[in-house]
């Protein structure tokens, strides 16, 4: 297959990047609260067995098999709750009424739920066949003591904080937060808020950026917009690098005339690569510095956020120390609309996914997938991928889509 000349391919970079990172190794200690999005230094195992204690999974009667044999209406001997286990004598030919979660009386071999029983003058009837351990969740079914829970380099989030609270734990060893420096360039560039003069723009990309780092449980060490001034450009590539373990820039990748990054990027550090076979996002520079790794994002805001998400987020996630598959899951839809492409690149357009009648995902483009649309993002909930030799696509054709992740509130 030929490749645009001078790009290189997604799959390519990504493989360049991923292999050379390194995850950060120092770590500390966390109540769990101070935990979510962080990642386990260590595995995670287990000091006691879970469940505690032999307990009943039903609200019903706790029995004995020899008792069910005998046949007839058994009366209550007593009662067993969730932190108030009974513990009085239990005489044969009775049972016990139990509810969910409550420890196991002595001797019990069954639970009955309610459901399969009739109250009478005489005892509790059962009115369905009971087999031995039935409705009973033993002790160490769960988890054994001394197992492991989670492995290192797991992602805590809501399902996995309160496992480990589960245990007994309060606190947690994880990695230490992946510290970001992030700054744009460009004399054209204002904050929001300030009045705008002919051929300003506002910066909106850093706060993109900031926002989806910060979403991604990184340190962020903003140093603003610097001048498309190759001293002030210096300091602030000598700055981030002295702080940080990646440095992110915005813009001055595409290297036109005043375009001073590359050259300043080869004089501190090395470059990996510069231009991929992606639409959009073509000018998307990796490299290394001194004592952190560089990821220049296209100037176009569309642009900037499909790299940061298709090239940074795994990147971060490998930085982090995050195991396993980092790159997004691809599904297959149905397209509502013709798709206009061009063969050559890796195309990424904002689509809007669901599911049809016939259960199967379709999915609509945006409209207008210019690379300075950024209120396309807004609207989609999906990328529609399109391969690089692909041309045009009918309405009806099948695409891959990537469903948005939680950095484009997916």
């Amino acid at each position: 297959m030929e490749f645009t000349a001078g790009l290189i391919p997604l799959e390519t970079a990504l493989e360049q990047m991923l292999s050379r990172i390194v995850p950060v190794t120092e770590s500390q200690t966390l109540p769990l609260l101070q935990a979510a999005g962080r990642v386990t230094a260590n595995p995670v195992t287990s000091p006691i067995d879970v469940p505690g204690f032999d307990n009943s999974a039903m609200d019903g009667y706790a029995v004995r098999m020899a008792d069910i044999a005998a046949g007839g209406a058994l009366p209550v001997a007593g009662k067993a709750f969730a932190g108030q286990p009974f513990n009085d004598e239990w005489p044969a030919g009775a049972c016990v009424r139990i509810m969910t979660g409550a420890p196991l009386p002595a001797g019990a071999q069954a639970v009955v739920m309610q459901e399969e029983t009739e109250v009478t003058e005489t005892g509790v009837r059962f009115n369905a066949p009971v087999k031995n351990g039935q409705n009973i969740r033993l002790r160490g079914e769960d988890i054994r003591s001394g197992a492991s829970v989670l492995p290192a380099g797991k992602k805590l989030t809501a399902a996995e904080l309160p496992l480990i609270a589960s245990l007994g734990v309060a606190d947690v060893t994880v990695l230490r937060k992946v510290r970001a420096a992030v700054f744009s360039t460009g004399d054209e560039l204002r904050l929001p808020g300030q009045p705008l003069g002919d051929g300003q723009i506002y910066d909106t990309n850093r706060l993109a950026v900031h926002l989806m780092l910060d979403q991604l449980g990184c340190e962020v060490i903003d140093l603003g917009i610097i001048k498309d001034d190759p001293e002030a450009l210096r300091a602030a590539f000598i700055e981030a690098d002295s702080q940080a373990d990646v440095v992110i820039s915005s813009g001055g990748v595409s290297v036109g005339e005043a375009d001073y990054t590359k050259q300043l990027l080869e004089e501190l550090g090395e470059v990996g690569f510069w231009k991929l076979a992606i639409k959009p996002g073509k000018p998307f520079a990796f490299g290394r510095l001194q004592n952190s790794w560089f990821c220049g994002l296209p100037g176009n805001p569309v642009s900037a956020a499909l790299t940061f998400y298709q090239l940074v987020q795994p990147l971060l996630a490998k930085l982090s120390g995050q195991q396993g598959n980092v790159l997004p899951p691809r599904l297959r839809a149905r397209t509502l609309g013709r798709l206009k492409k061009s063969p050559g690149r890796l195309d990424f357009q904002r689509g809007i996914m669901r599911t049809a009648q016939d259960g199967q995902l379709e999915v609509l483009s945006t409209g207008h997938q210019g690379s300075h649309i950024f209120s396309s993002f807004s609207q989609a909930n999906c990328f529609i991928v399109l391969e690089r030799e692909r041309g045009n696509v009918e309405a009806g054709e099948w695409v891959e889509i990537e469903p948005f992740n939680a950095l484009f509130g997916g």
